[in-house]
């Protein structure tokens, strides 16, 4: 099976019991490995209704055909779980080594059941695996709980944990790797605090061998010499993720005020990756086996919000803490971002809902009684990482804010609900589908809530990638409706297979869909085409469907926040609003789902799954 370990270590924290299991040769040809591989294993071993903060929801922690290998970019690692946060399908992946050791020990992936009485972390070096006490890092922040692991194991290790957030069951905690990844969204870090496992260790030092070696190296010189020759990876090089911020102002999709303001025009040029570039950035710094080097390391020297040297933010964070809460102070920014990561806590959603509790505290529904006498105001920084600080420690209304909006918003009830911008419960990532109507799409459609990377839909509607082998030639209208449905089935499909190999979709963006074919057909030794890939991703996608259906969800959840469908009135797109009825109708036809929102039958079959059908 060539890459393929088929094998997944099973660890049992309230037994303490430490084995394999195998992975048929089948299961790995149809489902890929990282989230694939992980939506099997978990429909095939966790009941739909496993509460997500108890011992008998599992964490799996995922590499893919291409980890352990040089290929570009091929070096994400994939969590996934019941989420805390959303109650559904939950996962997260970051760039890193991770994946790589992973594979180097000999895993395909590593299932974590139960819960330990007391806090504890896991050290694997190849065949040998340890549960260690970790009473002496709970407490500890990500960034002190690096420093103290890599002394105490050697610099070479890779490892994944919480901080504070997590260990408090915050439901947006995350999950760091290391300093510079952060699986950050629905709640792995809440799921970890859970067993109490404060971090896994990981060393591997076997070799990851291609199954054909000839045809291996010549994909991946052929993929290298695009990605370095390609326009995006150079302008990602150049500036990080939120080289585009800029252009997003400019073109509607920014958010700003929590998707109430069309205009961005003021945090464009304050907050993009150019300014980061120019003022704070220190070096760049890139993932295994990375060309491209998005990751900015950066520096406030003084200040109120001085930091030192490390990881700076991604796009996403910069919205998060930047424009939508008003915020055009790029030190300010990069504070907010690193006390996030200290914490260990999703950026997306804690800037989201914090978003949310100003918009509530702006309209009266909750006032500075609510806040223990602090306030929550449009424009202040001070405020924001004093919140920061409470939703990681369950502190005050922080003890609100840590369930996410939608929770949150029930709670505090008074109309606060329609102060929310969610789906699924999960808080929307920084683009306004007002500017994007096929990019929203993927959000309601989205197996686990509103994500912005399930689909490549919103790059491909702007006309910054083709890719004719798979259909996608080009020519789109962004604040069209119509063909979005079915466009966005085939950008799902993508998106569940560099979700499954576990590679950067920055690299799938120079790319061509059989360059993919061929890269996982030279390290599996399987025989693929693009035509079974395809048909790979879709399967993986229903499989999802399908476990979210049966934890409940239906076609009522695919739905869009109300200020969403409230046209701006100012700005590059106002006016715009997506036509969801129009979209839905289409993606469901071409999806292969009934009207309730669940894959039909005979799509299932088609796709061997069966024994999924059977369970709807």
């Amino acid at each position: 099976m060539g890459t393929h370990r088929g094998k997944i270590l099973d660890v049992n924290l309230s037994t303490g019991i430490v084995k394999t299991t195998k992975i048929e040769e089948d299961v790995l040809r149809k489902f890929i490995g990282g989230s694939g591989l992980a939506a099997k294993l978990f429909f095939d071993r966790v009941p739909p209704d496993v509460e997500p903060l108890s011992d008998k929801n599992v964490l799996f922690l995922m590499a893919g055909p291409l980890s352990g290998t040089n290929f570009p970019t091929s070096s994400r690692v994939v969590a996934a779980f019941k989420s805390p946060q959303t109650g559904i399908w939950g996962q997260a992946s970051a760039g890193g080594s991770f994946a790589a050791e992973m594979k180097k020990a000999g895993y395909d992936g590593i299932a974590i059941s139960g819960a330990s009485s007391k806090p504890v972390y896991l050290v694997i070096e190849d065949d040998k695996v340890e549960i260690k006490d970790a009473a002496d890092l709970w407490g500890k922040d990500c960034y002190q709980t690096t420093d103290i692991l890599k002394e105490r194991h050697g610099a070479k290790v890779d490892m994944l944990e919480i901080g504070p957030a997590g260990e408090n069951l915050v439901k947006m905690a995350n999950i760091m790797n290391g300093e510079w990844g952060s699986l950050s969204r629905c709640g792995g870090g809440a799921v970890m605090g859970s067993k109490k496992l404060k971090a896994v260790v990981i060393r591997g030092t076997g070799k990851v061998e291609p199954a054909s070696p000839e045809e291996y190296a010549k994909i991946r010189k052929t993929v290298l010499k695009k990605i370095k020759e390609s326009v995006s990876s150079q302008a990602i090089a150049e500036a990080g993720t939120a080289v585009a911020f800029e252009m997003y102002a400019i073109i509607g999709i920014l958010p700003v005020k929590h998707f109430t303001v069309g205009d961005g025009s003021l945090y464009g040029p304050k907050l993009c990756g150019g300014a980061i570039s120019a003022q704070y950035l220190t070096k760049r710094h890139a993932c295994f086996t990375c060309p491209i080097a998005c990751k900015r390391a950066v520096k406030v020297a003084e200040g109120p919000y001085a930091i030192e040297e490390g990881p700076g933010p991604q796009y996403e964070t910069v919205g998060s803490f930047g424009s939508s809460l008003q915020i055009d102070d790029l030190a300010a920014t990069l504070k907010m971002g690193e006390t996030a990561n200290r914490y260990g806590v999703d950026t997306i959603s804690c800037g989201g809902t914090i978003a949310f509790a100003m918009e509530c505290f702006e309209k009266g529904i909750i006032t500075s009684k609510d806040l223990d006498g602090g306030q929550l105001r449009w424009g202040n920084p001070d405020d924001v990482l004093a919140m920061i600080e409470k939703i990681a420690k369950r502190q005050g209304f922080g003890d609100v804010l840590a369930e996410g909006s939608r929770s949150a918003a029930k709670k505090i009830g008074k109309d606060a609900e329609s102060c929310t911008a969610e789906i699924k419960g999960l808080e929307l990532p920084q683009y306004d589908p007002r500017g994007a109507h096929g990019h929203g799409l993927s959000f309601m459609t989205s197996n686990r809530g509103a994500c912005h990377v399930a689909s490549t839909i919103g790059y491909v509607e702007q006309n910054w990638i083709t890719w004719s082998d798979v259909g996608i030639t080009g020519g789109y209208d962004a604040k069209a409706d119509e063909g979005k449905g079915e466009l966005n089935v085939r950008c799902e499909s993508l998106d569940m297979l560099t979700n499954s190999a576990t590679m950067c979709r920055f690299a799938l963006m120079a790319m061509a869909i059989t360059d993919l074919a061929e890269a996982l057909k030279a390290t599996t030794g399987f025989d693929y085409d693009l035509d079974e890939i395809m048909e790979c991703g879709e399967r993986i996608w229903m499989l999802l469907r399908g476990l979210n259906n049966l934890m409940g969800v239906t076609a009522a959840d695919d739905r869009m926040p109300k200020r969403i469908l409230t046209p701006h009135t100012d700005g590059p797109v106002a006016g715009s609003v997506p036509n969801v009825e129009l979209m839905l109708k289409e993606y469901y036809k071409a999806r292969g789902l009934d009207a309730n929102g669940r894959p039909l039958k005979e799509k299932l079959n088609s796709l061997g799954l069966s024994d999924l059908a059977a369970k709807l």
